[in-house]
């Protein structure tokens, strides 16, 4: 049976979700909807919807024009194992002494480095894109400086790759992993399960440091956060007030463009830039706290 997919960009989080909302009560029903930040500083966020049988495009057509969306383009997919397929395509990614493999690989796992699982049917967040390698190369670059991760948080967590990395560089402390979207933490329970670390990596819902464990354990001395250039920079004060002096902060989700405004932002906040590092188009920073 083929599958089709209709697909759109709107300006704004707010349009997205509404638009999104509706699209679930359309007939045929959609068996998925997918709404998502396109990361480029544009503003805009697709929408997705994915449908067993052909979807009404004259509906379509004024569910764009009500939520003053683009056109939706509409696709039939072939039948085909999508997991099995990204499988074949996903490879495994190293990064510093980080690994992050899926189970498909795991006898490709490189003598003395520090393995990763994440599961291609779980594939955001897996170590492929530029912000979450960077993030790993700069944990793997504190660690050779001689830093020890006591207390660590992870902020917008994700499938918590990044809060593992640090629990297996440190497996006497806990990690905090938080993030604001309950599909995520739940994502993120099962690869803490996944790779045996149940009790050592801690996974909870929260926007920003907004949790009583986070708050808790504050201050912390290093936290990651691996969002967007907007999100960062609100977070810049709450940042300064959760890290001990001398702690770190590793920062992502910054396109090499907005590095120099959220460097300033950080830079007024009691932090010195420690390093930066750019994978193609994405920059990571690692700040210190004065």
């Amino acid at each position: 049976m083929p599958t089709f997919t209709a697909l759109t960009t709107v300006e704004g989080r707010s349009p997205a979700e509404r638009l999104g909302e509706t699209l679930e009560r359309m007939t045929p029903e959609p068996v998925g909807i997918g709404v998502f930040e396109i990361e480029d500083g544009s503003g805009l966020w697709e929408v997705g919807a994915y449908f067993a049988e052909r979807p009404d495009a004259a509906a379509l057509a004024l569910l764009s024009a009500a939520f003053g969306a683009a056109p939706f383009r509409l696709s039939e997919l072939p039948e085909q194992d999508w997991v099995a397929r990204v499988r074949r395509e996903l490879a495994p990614v190293r990064a510093g002494r980080f690994f992050v493999y899926g189970s498909h690989d795991a006898d490709k796992i490189p003598e003395g480095s520090v393995g990763l699982l994440i599961e291609a049917s779980m594939a955001f967040g897996t170590g492929h894109h530029g912000t979450t390698q960077g993030c790993l190369m700069a944990l793997d670059r504190l660690a050779r400086e001689g830093f020890i991760g006591r207390n660590v948080a992870d902020i917008g967590c994700g499938t918590a790759v990044l809060a593992m990395a640090a629990a297996r560089l440190w497996p006497e402390y806990p990690v905090l992993a938080g993030d604001i979207d309950n599909q995520a933490v739940e994502v993120a329970r099962a690869n803490v399960a996944a790779n045996g670390l149940e009790g050592r990596v801690v996974c909870v819902e929260a926007a920003g440091f907004d949790h009583p464990k986070l708050r808790e354990r504050a201050p912390h001395d290093l936290v990651f956060a691996n969002i967007l250039k907007g999100p960062l920079i609100g977070l810049a004060p709450e940042m300064g007030d959760s890290l001990v002096p001398g702690g770190y902060a590793i920062l992502s989700g910054i396109l090499n463009e907005q590095a120099a405004e959220v460097i300033g932002a950080y830079l007024r906040n009691g932090f010195n830039l420690h390093a930066r590092e750019q994978i193609v188009e994405w920059t990571t920073l690692i700040l210190r706290k004065t």
